[in-house]
């Protein structure tokens, strides 16, 4: 009978632990799209909100609009923000985890002749 327990409750911490473990790995997943996504300087704020949000979807994050803040400068973008996502920790109960997205990018773009890169 201990045995038959003792496997319960490991079965339990593992599917635990796989839920866990998806949702940190389409945050990560996510998080790293996002970044990619930013590192591109040809979009104003409003069209990088807007693909923040398709990413979202994309990975099955909880995001909208609303809960991001996008500030674009000419070589630097922040985006900032916060979901809960809801991990089913055992059957019957799902836990809302809390995820953050805290973030700095710089634009990739190549040298010009023109800048301190490439000596003439």
């Amino acid at each position: 009978m201990k045995t038959i327990l003792k496997l319960i409750v490991v079965a339990i911490l593992a599917n635990a632990l796989w839920h866990v473990g998806t949702a940190y790995a389409a945050f990560y997943k996510f998080k790293d799209s996002v970044t990619e996504a930013a590192s591109q300087g040809e979009s104003t704020e409003e069209e990088l909100r807007q693909k923040i949000v398709e990413l979202a979807s994309t990975y099955d994050v909880p995001v909208r609009a609303d809960d991001l803040t996008v500030v674009r400068e000419v070589h630097h973008t922040s985006i900032h923000g916060s979901y809960k996502q809801g991990v089913a920790m055992f059957p019957g109960f799902e836990y809302q985890w809390p995820f953050s997205i805290d973030l700095d990018a710089y634009p990739i773009a190549p040298p010009t002749r023109r800048g301190d890169l490439i000596k003439p």
